[in-house]
């Protein structure tokens, strides 16, 4: 074969791997969210459902921010901005290598950690309590966080573990702000 035919040839697997290579970018790009760089909720889900497989006595967790909506309306949409980002860092680190953490949407976040003790629970409250400083205001922060290990249900399944996280949420919002149920 000369050396014509080969580049012939070879152009159009070049051109091929060029293209599957900006699909595979923009797939990964799709899977997180621009704001917080967290997974989003189709991106978590697969993984989260991976690792509650593997490990039956993984932790699920539901977070959302308290008054929210009260940081954007009085500081407007960047400091909610600075709030999200924060938020999603301290949860990420909060997860550590023992979990992945998701931005749901709004203000919303889920995690899912498979190395988990009784004290983890307020060490993540005591980290999303803190308060984050944007253009010279000090922002008060603070969520309600529930939880479910999806091996105390009936079927250990990651919709059904979210549908108790989300219970145990909102009966922590029933208790006052700041609360982990």
């Amino acid at each position: 074969m000369d050396t014509q035919t080969i580049a012939a040839a070879g152009l159009p697997a070049l051109g091929w791997a060029l293209h599957s290579s900006m699909l595979v970018r923009r797939l990964a790009t799709a899977r997180r969210d621009p704001l917080t760089g967290l997974h989003t909720r189709a991106g978590w889900t697969a993984r989260a459902e991976r690792l509650i497989a593997k490990h039956p006595g993984a932790l699920v967790l539901l977070v959302d921010l308290d008054d929210f909506k009260a940081i954007n309306d009085t500081h407007g949409h960047a400091a909610g901005d600075a709030v999200l980002t924060a938020t999603a860092q301290r949860l990420s680190n909060w997860c550590g290598h023992h979990g992945i953490a998701a931005r749901l949407g709004g203000d919303e976040f889920a995690a899912i950690i498979t190395n988990h003790g009784a004290a983890d629970l307020l060490d993540l409250w005591a980290a999303l309590d803190q308060p984050v400083t944007h253009q010279g205001h000090v922002l008060r922060v603070s969520a309600s966080v529930g939880h479910c290990a999806p091996d105390h249900l009936p079927v250990a399944t990651l919709t059904d573990a979210l549908s108790a996280a989300d219970a145990s949420m909102y009966a922590a919002k029933g208790h006052g702000r700041r609360n982990t149920h």
